[in-house]
C-alpha cells in the first residue's frame, strides 16, 4: 500500500545491510538519513580503521577484502545523495521518533519509514575467570586487530565455537607472525561429528565451505593446535589471565599458559531497537533466541519499520547486503514509487538458500549441550551487576519465577551497562535449566532505554520543526 511521506527514510546502521539499503534508496530517487554509531561505515564485519591507517585491505579483511572495499565504495559513491551521520548513537525510540546522541548532545529525530540494520554481537556463555583482565569476546579481539592493528596479547587462546572462532584465530596468527604474537590453541566445543553433520547445508555455499576448510588447514599447517569437542572449565590468573583449563574429547584435564583469551559461541542479533519500536517477537529455534518477526521483504509487524541483516536473524554479511537491498525495495514499493519486482524475487530466492546454509552452520557449531547444568554456582553470569549462577538458581527455585523479566526485577540481571547483551543469553539458559522449562518458554529480557550508556552531562535538544 502506497503512502505519501514528508520525511526522508531513515536507516539505522551503516554495515553491509544499511549501506546496501541506502544505495538502493538513492538509486530510486530518495535521499535517506543514515545514522551510525561508528565514525566510519562498514559495520563490525567491514570495520574501517582510523583515517591515515596504512595496513592494506587484504591484511585487514583477508578473503573478504574485495567485498569490504565494494561496500565501502558504495557508501562513498552515494555520499552526495544521502545524509550520512556517523558517530550518531540511537539510544531510544518510539512511534515516529528516535533519540540520537552525537558529541554529548541528544536530539529527537522524526521518522516515517525506518530501516533497522543494527547487526549482531557475540553470544557469550561464560566460564569461571571470564571477568579477568585479558579476556575478550571473539568480536572484541577482531575489532582490536582491524581497527588498530593490535593483538589482545602475545600468547592467545581462542575458545567457543562457530565460524568466527577459526577466522579470528587465522587473522591473529597471520598478523602476529614475526611480531612475537602466537595463537596458543583453538578450543572448539563442537565435535568433528557436528561439523560433518553440517556439511549438507554448507555444500549449498561451496565458497564459504572452502574458506572454512582453508582456515583450518592454514592453522594446522602453521602449528596452531586445534582441539575439538572440548569442555571449557576455567580461566585462571591474578592481575591478568594466565592459564586456561579444559577437558578434552576423552574427558582428560588439559591446561595451557596464556596471557589473553577470546570467547564466543556464535553471534546474537542486536534486536533491542526493534523491541523499543514495539515490533512483534517470536521464538526462533535456529538462532536460539526471540527475534523480531519480518516477512520475506523485511517488513516488520509495525507499519513503516523494515528489518534487515543480522539484527533480525543471523545469516552473515553476504545475506545482510541482500536483505538491506530487499528492505529498501519494499520501502520504495510502499511509497508508491516504481520498484523492481524481478530483482526482489531474485533476492528472496538467494536469501532462502542462505538460510539453508545457516542451518548447516548451526548444525556444525551448536551451542554446547548441558552448558547451564555444568555452570558452577559461583560463576559470574552478569558481570555488570556481579550476579552469579547460584543467585539466579536460588531465586528461580525459591520464588517460582515464571519468566526472565521477573528474574531481572528480583536479581538485577541484565540491568547493567550492557543491558543484557553479554548476560542475557546465558541467564536464559540458566533459567531454563533451573526451572525445568524449555528455553523457548522462559521469555526474553525486554529492551529499555537507554540502549547504550549515555554521558552524565547529556544535553537534549528539541526536535527540529517541520517545514511548512
Amino acid at each position: 500500500m502506497s503512502h505519501a511521506s514528508s520525511h526522508p527514510p531513515v536507516i539505522v546502521g551503516a554495515g553491509p545491510a544499511g549501506i546496501r539499503a541506502a544505495q538502493t534508496l538513492v538509486r530510486h530517487g530518495l535521499r535517506p538519513i543514515v545514522l551510525d554509531e561508528a565514525p566510519r561505515g562498514g559495520g563490525q564485519i567491514y570495520r574501517q580503521p582510523p583515517a591515515g591507517f596504512q595496513r592494506p585491505a587484504r591484511a585487514l579483511y583477508g578473503f573478504e577484502a574485495a567485498r569490504a572495499q565494494s561496500v565501502h565504495a558504495a557508501l562513498a559513491e552515494a555520499q552526495s545523495r544521502l545524509d550520512h551521520r556517523p558517530a550518531h548513537l540511537v539510544w531510544n525510540a518510539g512511534p515516529g521518533w528516535l533519540d540520537v546522541l552525537h558529541e554529548g548532545h541528544s536530539q529527537r529525530l522524526p521518522w516515517q519509514d525506518l530501516i533497522v540494520a543494527t547487526g549482531a554481537t557475540d553470544r557469550v556463555l561464560p566460564l569461571p575467570g571470564w571477568t579477568l583482565p585479558g579476556v575478550y569476546s571473539l568480536g572484541g579481539a577482531q575489532v582490536a586487530l582491524k581497527y588498530q592493528g593490535c593483538s589482545i596479547g602475545r600468547r592467545v587462546v581462542l575458545m567457543g565455537t562457530g565460524p568466527l572462532l577459526y577466522l579470528v584465530a587465522c587473522q591473529l596468527a597471520r598478523a602476529g607472525r614475526g611480531q612475537g604474537v602466537a595463537v596458543a590453541a583453538v578450543l572448539d566445543t563442537a565435535s568433528l561429528g557436528d561439523q560433518a553433520a553440517g556439511l549438507p547445508g554448507l555444500l549449498r555455499a561451496p565458497l564459504t565451505l572452502a574458506k572454512g576448510l582453508y582456515y583450518l588447514a592454514w592453522l594446522q599447517a602453521h602449528g596452531v593446535p586445534v582441539h575439538r569437542q572440548v569442555r571449557l572449565q576455567r580461566l585462571e590468573g591474578q592481575d591478568r589471565v594466565q592459564a586456561v583449563h579444559w577437558l578434552d574429547a576423552q574427558g582428560r584435564p588439559r591446561s595451557l599458559e596464556v596471557d589473553a583469551a577470546a570467547l564466543g559461541h556464535g553471534l546474537r542479533s542486536e534486536a533491542q531497537l526493534a523491541d523499543l519500536l514495539d515490533c512483534r517477537f517470536e521464538w526462533n529455534p535456529l538462532n536460539r533466541a526471540h527475534l523480531p518477526v519480518r516477512d520475506a521483504a523485511g517488513r516488520s509487524s509495525v507499519a513503516g519499520v523494515y528489518l534487515a541483516g543480522d539484527g533480525a536473524g543471523i545469516l552473515g554479511a553476504d545475506a545482510a547486503e541482500l536483505a538491506g537491498e530487499r528492505a529498501a525495495l519494499a520501502l520504495v514499493q510502499d511509497r508508491g514509487l516504481p520498484g523492481d519486482a524481478a530483482r526482489a524475487q531474485v533476492i528472496e530466492d538467494r536469501l532462502r538458500t542462505q538460510l539453508k546454509v545457516r542451518q548447516g552452520l548451526e548444525r556444525a557449531f551448536p551451542v554446547p549441550v548441558g552448558w547451564a547444568a555444568q555452570a558452577p554456582d559461583e560463576l559470574v553470569v552478569c558481570r555488570c551487576e556481579e550476579i552469579t549462577a547460584g543467585e539466579l538458581r536460588q531465586q528461580i527455585q525459591a520464588c517460582g519465577i515464571p519468566e526472565m523479566n521477573r528474574l531481572k526485577a528480583l536479581t538485577r540481571v541484565g540491568m547493567g551497562r550492557c543491558q543484557g547483551r553479554m548476560c542475557g543469553a546465558a541467564a536464559a539458559e540458566i533459567m531454563a535449566q533451573a526451572s525445568g522449562r524449555p528455553i523457548d518458554q522462559v521469555g526474553r529480557l525486554r529492551a529499555q532505554a537507554p540502549l547504550k550508556p549515555l554521558p552524565m552531562a547529556l544535553q537534549c535538544q528539541p526536535a527540529p520543526q517541520e517545514q511548512p
